[in-house]
């Protein structure tokens, strides 16, 4: 399309869908980041030997619901199935919002902290792939590489948003006011989501059709166990999630110990959240792509082991709160700034089947099973005695072997055509 019929780089008829997509997945992010620090400020409080059964429950949980998932995937348009599973999270989030108000401190209210544990854990893993996938439909390929850098940036701004917001009203109301807001907010996503089928349909688009036949676990297990490449992927992804999760451990227990209140570790956690959004933000607008275009993707995945490595030996030599909540930002913002979009350009020298079956099992199982096997590995080396320090030293270990494990992977790129 000629330039002058263009305005800020927007064709004409495309900028009130564009502003709905933006809306709708900056209004989505910001309602999980409400709720992020609110989940850990409650697991704290259930005491940091919880969090093994807890992420048990969601691995669990999430193997029951792929299937189903994929099943509603393959017979339903998205463009209802999408809109009807955000209505479900709402009321969902009624419910919670509704318990939570009915008082803290009691056994019920225990318990209602782990539904919301297993029930956020998994509702962030689909609402966010479920509304990729309605972008996939709504725009074509060639809008997408136009548009879809502005919709991701909405996503970092909610990323912001949340966290500032659960921050500022932490201390002036109960847990159940923050998840009104929250329910608020992916409302307002709901609404984004009904006002692009409305133009879809306005537009004279057809309903995308519903999806082929998903992709099999079994078969992305397969695909990583003759395809070394993809392998070295899968490994990356089980030690960062392995790492994450002793982080996690760890700084809720001792959070506890700080902040008694679940006020106070909701706007600690909240405070973390918010360094770590923008620190990605800034990886990924001015670091990552300079980082893969000069160097190269596996300097990228380097860089992040690196990073993970160095952090954790200065945890190993000063074992205290605060080196543990920096290493929890500088590991957080080194996977989402760098790691991630490295991992996931990896993909790009693959075919397309070994690209969906396996990049859905690394994402899905495979990293909700490295959170359960840390959570019980934890448990029971600390059974035997192992600190903060101790976490430390080990963990550096875990990242040394990362590091390796990624530059064998960058090299496997670079022979399969990348750079």
């Amino acid at each position: 399309m000629p330039a002058r019929q263009q305005r800020f780089g927007v064709a004409p008829g495309e900028a009130l869908p564009l502003a709905a997509s933006v809306a709708t997945f900056t209004c989505l992010l910001a309602s999980y980041y409400i709720l992020r620090p609110v989940r850990d400020a409650l697991a704290a409080g259930l005491g940091a030997d919880s969090i093994k059964y807890l992420s048990s429950a969601v691995f669990i949980v999430m193997l029951a619901l792929v299937p189903l998932f994929g099943w509603l995937v393959v017979h339903v348009p998205r463009a209802r199935l999408v809109p009807a599973l955000f209505g479900f999270f709402v009321a969902n989030l009624v419910v919670f919002a509704l318990a939570f108000g009915a008082g803290e401190g009691t056994s019920a209210a225990a318990w209602w902290a782990r539904v919301f544990y297993v029930w956020l854990t998994v509702f962030n893993m689909f609402s966010v792939s479920v509304f990729w996938s309605r972008m996939a439909d709504v725009w074509s390929e060639a809008q997408g590489r136009r548009y879809f850098g502005l919709v991701s940036a909405g996503g970092s701004c909610g990323g912001l948003l949340g966290p500032l917001l659960a921050r500022a009203l932490a201390g002036h109301g109960a847990v159940g006011a923050l998840v009104w807001v929250s329910a608020a907010l992916l409302a307002g996503a709901l609404a984004g989501l009904c006002v692009l089928s409305t133009l879809q349909r306005a537009g004279g688009a057809a309903a995308a059709p519903p999806a082929d036949r998903p992709a099999s676990t079994l078969g992305g297990l397969a695909l990583l166990a003759r395809t070394p490449f993809l392998a070295g992927i899968a490994v990356l992804v089980s030690i960062s999630s392995l790492l994450g999760m002793v982080v996690y451990v760890e700084i809720a227990r001792l959070a506890t110990l700080s902040f008694p209140g679940v006020a106070a570790r909701t706007a600690f956690f909240a405070g973390r959240d918010l360094w770590v959004n923008a620190g990605a933000l800034l990886l990924q607008l001015f670091l990552v792509g300079e980082i893969t275009r000069r160097l190269g993707v596996g300097a990228a995945l380097v860089a992040a082991a690196a990073l993970s490595c160095a952090g954790f030996i200065v945890l190993g030599l000063d074992p205290t709160l605060a080196v543990l909540t920096v290493l929890s930002v500088v590991l957080r913002c080194a996977e989402f700034g760098l790691a991630k979009p490295a991992r996931d350009m990896c993909y790009t020298v693959v075919t397309p089947a070994a690209r969906y079956q396996s990049k859905n099992f690394i994402d899905t199982s495979l990293t909700r099973g490295s959170d359960m096997a840390s959570g019980w590995l934890q448990a029971l080396v600390g059974g035997w005695g192992a600190g903060l320090a101790a976490w430390g030293w080990i963990s550096a270990a875990l990242a040394a072997v990362a590091l390796g494990v990624a530059a064998a992977v960058g090299r496997g790129y670079r022979r399969r055509g990348g750079l």
